[in-house]
C-alpha cells in the first residue's frame, strides 16, 4: 500500500491551491485552518522535538494562504483564525473584510481566545489571560469587529464620474466605540461584500466558551465523542442560541472527524494501522504541554501527578476533566494524558474506517439523528485524505440524496444556509 503523508512543496502557494481545487470539485462548503501563535515549546521548555518531528513548527499567516486558494476557486469558502487576546478589532475586521471582498464574499472568521503561555510570550505578555477574562475581551472585541463591519450601507458606495461622487456620506458612520478593553473610532475603511461580512466560525466547548458561540457563533465546529453525547450537545447548543435571541436554524453545528476510506474495508482498515503506527508519545505529550500551560517532563511517565500540579494543567479544562474521567483517577501519569486523551493521534476525534458504504453509513446516522449539522472532515494526510473522500465517498452520499451535486450560489452565506447580516 503506497499512502504519500508529507508533499514537499507545504511552503509554496500551490500547495494550497491544489487542495482548494480538490475540495471545490467535490463541492465541500468550506476549507478552514485552525491556528497558533506560538510554537508548542512547553515540554521541558524546549522546541527541540517540535522542531525535529514537525509539531505545529510552522505557523504562516493565513490571509494570504487563503488569498492564493481563494484566487484558485470560485465557490469554495475559506476560512481562518485569528485570536481575540493578541490582536485588535480594527486590524482584524479590515483583514477579514479586506479577504471577504476579493474572494468574492467567501471568507469565514475563526474567533478564537488563544491558548497558551507561549503565545502569550511572543506578544510581550508574561502569562496568557484567565479563561473567563478572555472570554469577556472577546465579547467586546466581536462587538467592535461587527460594529465596524456595519459601517458602510449596503448602498453607500455610489461611483458616479458624472457627478463627482464616490460614495454617499450620510451611508458611512463611525463606531465611536469605547469600552473596558478597546476604543476604536472609525469610520471602517472597507465597504461590505456581497455577502455581508465573514461568517463567524467558534469552537466554545466550555460553559464559558458555549454561551460565547450561542451569543456570536454561526457555524461551530466542536468535538463529539459520541452520537448520544453529540446530540446532547446539539440540543444543548441549539438551546443557548435560542436563549440568547437568535434562530437556531441560523447556527451551524459541525464536529471534526476523520475519515480513512478505501475501496474496500481490508484497505481502509491498512491505511488506518499504518497511520496510527505513526504516533510516538513524546509528539503527544508536547502536544499536550502545549494546551495545558504544564511540563509534562517535570514527572516520570507513570508517576501521578500530585494535587498541586493537577491545578497547574488548567488551561484546556476539557482535556483534563476527560482524562480524569475516563482514567477513573483524580491523579492521573503522564501517561495516562496520553492514553486517554488521544492527543496527537487521530483518535482524539471519531475515526469513521472503511469502504465508501461505510462511511457514507456512519455519516448518515449522526446527520439524520440530530447530532449535527455537518462535518469538519480533519485530513490524516494532505492532500490525499481529500481527494480519496472526494472521489469515493462524496458519490456515494450524493447518490443517497445527503450531499448537493452543485453550490446554491456564490457566497459562503448562500451555500450554508445562512442569511445575509443586515447592517446593525
Amino acid at each position: 500500500m503506497s499512502l504519500s503523508l508529507a508533499p514537499p512543496d507545504f511552503l509554496a502557494a500551490q500547495h494550497y491551491q491544489r487542495i482548494a481545487r480538490t475540495l471545490e470539485e467535490s463541492k465541500f462548503h468550506l476549507a478552514f485552518f485552525d491556528d497558533r501563535l506560538a510554537m508548542p515549546d512547553s515540554l521541558g521548555d524546549s522546541y527541540d522535538e517540535t522542531v525535529r518531528h514537525g509539531i505545529r513548527a510552522v505557523k504562516m499567516d493565513l490571509i494570504p494562504i487563503l488569498t492564493a486558494m481563494g484566487m484558485a476557486t470560485s465557490r469554495l469558502g475559506l476560512g481562518g483564525t485569528c485570536s481575540t487576546t493578541y490582536f485588535e478589532p480594527f486590524h482584524v475586521a479590515r483583514a477579514f473584510a479586506t479577504l471577504d471582498l476579493m474572494i468574492g464574499g467567501r471568507a469565514a472568521w475563526n474567533v478564537v481566545t488563544s491558548l497558551n503561555d507561549s503565545e502569550a510570550a511572543n506578544f510581550g505578555h508574561s502569562q496568557h489571560l484567565e479563561h473567563d477574562l478572555r472570554y469577556e475581551r472577546a465579547d467586546e472585541f466581536i462587538e467592535v469587529v461587527l460594529g465596524h463591519w456595519s459601517s458602510w450601507a449596503d448602498d453607500a458606495l455610489i461611483v458616479d464620474q458624472a457627478n463627482r461622487m464616490f460614495a454617499d456620506p450620510a451611508k458611512v458612520r463611525r463606531l465611536n466605540h469605547e469600552g473596558k478593553w478597546f476604543r476604536s473610532r472609525g469610520p471602517f475603511t472597507v465597504p461590505r461584500s456581497p455577502q455581508g461580512h465573514p461568517v463567524i466560525m467558534q469552537a466554545g466547548q466550555s460553559g464559558r466558551g458555549m454561551a460565547f458561540a450561542a451569543r456570536w457563533g454561526e457555524l461551530i465546529f466542536g468535538s463529539v465523542k459520541s452520537p448520544d453525547a453529540g446530540r446532547a450537545t446539539y440540543r444543548a447548543l441549539k438551546d443557548a442560541v435560542s436563549d440568547a435571541g437568535r434562530d437556531p436554524g441560523q447556527v451551524k453545528l459541525a464536529p471534526p472527524i476523520y475519515a480513512i476510506v478505501g475501496e474496500t474495508r481490508s484497505i481502509a482498515q491498512e491505511k488506518r494501522a499504518f497511520i496510527e503506527s505513526l504516533a510516538e508519545p513524546e509528539d503527544s505529550l508536547t502536544l499536550i504541554a502545549e494546551v495545558t500551560n504544564f511540563d509534562f517532563s517535570k514527572v516520570r511517565l507513570d508517576e501521578p501527578l500530585h494535587d498541586e500540579q493537577m491545578a497547574q494543567v488548567g488551561i484546556n479544562l476539557g482535556l483534563k476533566a476527560r482524562v480524569v474521567e475516563r482514567s477513573g483517577k483524580s491523579n492521573p501519569t503522564p501517561r495516562d494524558f496520553i492514553e486517554f486523551s488521544k492527543r496527537g493521534t487521530i483518535n482524539e476525534a471519531p475515526v469513521f474506517c472503511g469502504a465508501a458504504s461505510d462511511i457514507a453509513d456512519q455519516l448518515e446516522d449522526w446527520f439524520t439523528s440530530e447530532v449535527c449539522d455537518g462535518f469538519v472532515l480533519s485530513a490524516t494526510h494532505r492532500p490525499g485524505a481529500y481527494e480519496d473522500f472526494g472521489r469515493l465517498v462524496v458519490p456515494e452520499l450524493q447518490r443517497r440524496g445527503l450531499f448537493h451535486t452543485d453550490y446554491a450560489g456564490t457566497t459562503l452565506r448562500e451555500n450554508l444556509g445562512l442569511d445575509r447580516p443586515v447592517v446593525r
